[in-house]
């Protein structure tokens, strides 16, 4: 069974992916994650955070328990406020996500831009 929102967070990552170049990507590869899931929030506000939480919340807070826990030894999200349970929640999702997919393409965009030189595209080198 799929993580509560994974494809809607996996949709996300898809989506800022397509905002890098190949070269970009391949440059920060190892620190792709951080990137796309650590420089920006994923939801403001109370209100949409506390939206997208819904009636998972609680299963969302553990699983953040569990991860924080296994990988830092101590809790250190403020379950207090719902951007941060759902910022640190996309993290630990993203991580997941951001694995896979450099696993799947070895840090290769599915569907590069087509490459032209003086208005000729270039044919392909698959």
């Amino acid at each position: 069974m799929k993580p509560y929102k994974h494809d809607e967070i996996k949709a996300h990552f898809e989506d800022w992916l397509e905002e890098q170049t190949q070269d970009w990507i391949e440059e920060n590869l190892d620190d792709l994650h951080h990137h796309a899931f650590n420089t920006d929030y994923y939801i403001i506000g109370t209100y949409q955070a506390t939206q997208w939480l819904g009636d998972k919340v609680f299963h969302v807070i553990d699983e953040i328990k569990e991860y924080e826990m296994f990988n830092f030894g101590e809790v250190n999200t403020d379950f207090s406020n719902p951007e941060n349970v759902v910022n640190m929640y996309t993290y630990i999702i993203g991580e997941q996500i951001v694995n896979d997919w450099i696993a799947k393409t070895d840090g290769k965009i599915a569907n590069p831009e087509p490459l032209f030189i003086d208005g000729q595209l270039l044919p392909s080198q698959g």
